[in-house]
């Protein structure tokens, strides 16, 4: 993996080069963690002029093998308590005479931008906007692997609570049943907090789980993910409880298993964003349903839940190949209920088989 992070840096080099600075300093830790394989609490990373440092307040912790710095990079630990790793970084750049310094200004506080500024007074400050970001929207298939792995782990904790017994039971208690068997199957946690949501809760995004009791004939929409070497997948199901569904139940989740369909199998590498999330939302739409909808179809994944591309009617960009997304649709129907279907998946080109479906659990509509 060295040479792959080694590639990495240097492509983030040849950004900020382009760009007129000689070196950069990175502090968002998912980008930390992209270029150099870990990200100790605090951590930045100097790509510097003549090496390049991650500067750490702390020895980063070991314990786990998948979450070392790349080997290749000098560990440098700033010295005392109370440090600021990102001050200390600026005077290493300066002690290698550089002059101009790129730093994610979208990350930086006001007042660690005041310290640099206090170390380095002439030194010129620019920005690198979403450069490490944008390196991070396509996969590598090492990355992709993790992802598929944290999706089977997250579709077995799933499976496993659909088989036990679920009225009179908690949102709150499911949700954390739900995550304990996340990292029982080897996740490093959950992507998320997990939502588990019932009856007139059902379908809302982000719900947050209460104390509701499961009732039968309950709506139980499910959305959860697991953490798998620091990559992050998401699934949502939508159940009914303990009896037949009704009529409105099964027409509700028929559209949204409709749309949910519509926006998978337009994942082609050359879609427009926008386009994917219109395919998807033009089904609900025609069914009545505009004033129900979430503002986004669907987003990108990784070593972030919420990562580019966005899937929304104002979308910019294209989908690329080897990025994984989420399609996620639903409507929610207040003081009833509603339903919400999530799956992650791989942009792949119609030659390959077409979009690679990481989430496998069934999307029929079981009653539990």
């Amino acid at each position: 993996m060295s040479e792959v992070y080694a590639v990495r840096r240097t492509r983030l080099r040849e950004c900020c080069n382009a760009a007129g600075s000689a070196a950069a300093l990175v502090s968002r830790p998912a980008n930390v963690r992209y270029l150099a394989g870990a990200a100790p609490e605090g951590a930045v990373l100097l790509l510097g002029r003549t090496e390049d440092l991650l500067v750490c307040a702390g020895p980063p912790d070991d314990r786990s093998p998948h979450n070392r710095p790349d080997e290749a990079l000098r560990l440098h630990l700033v010295p005392g308590i109370g440090g600021d790793p990102a001050v200390a970084a600026t005077g290493l750049a300066v002690g290698q005479g550089v002059d101009s310094l790129a730093v994610e200004e979208h990350h930086l506080t006001v007042a660690r931008h005041r310290e640099i500024r206090s170390v380095a007074p002439g030194l010129r400050l620019t920005g690198i906007a979403g450069a490490v970001e944008q390196l991070r929207v396509v996969k590598d298939e090492e990355e992709i692997s993790c992802l598929r792995i944290g999706a089977e782990i997250a579709d077995q904790a799933l499976g496993e609570l659909l088989e036990s017994i679920l009225v009179g039971r908690t949102e709150r208690h499911l949700a954390l049943e739900l995550e304990r068997r996340l990292v029982d199957h080897g996740a490093d946690g959950p992507a998320f907090p997990t939502s588990v949501a019932t009856g007139p809760n059902a379908g809302r995004p982000g719900h947050r789980p209460t104390d509701r009791r499961v009732e039968e004939g309950d709506f139980l929409s499910v959305c959860l993910g697991a953490t798998y070497r620091g990559y992050r997948c998401e699934i949502g199901r939508t159940f009914v409880i303990g009896t037949a569904p009704a009529d409105w139940q099964i027409e509700l989740y028929d559209l949204v298993f409709s749309a949910q369909r519509a926006g998978r199998e337009s994942l082609v590498p050359g879609t427009a964003c926008r386009d994917v999330d219109r395919a998807a939302r033009q089904v609900l739409d025609s069914a009545g349903y505009a004033e129900a909808l979430p503002v986004i179809t669907g987003h990108g994944v990784g070593l972030e839940i919420h990562e580019d591309p966005q899937l929304t009617p104002a979308a910019m960009g294209k989908l690329d190949a080897c990025v994984p997304v989420t399609v996620e649709p639903g409507v929610h129907l207040p003081g009833r209920g509603g339903v919400r279907i999530d799956d992650t998946l791989v942009v792949r080109p119609e030659a390959d088989g077409g979009p690679e479906l990481l989430t496998i659990t069934t999307k029929e509509l079981l009653a539990l």
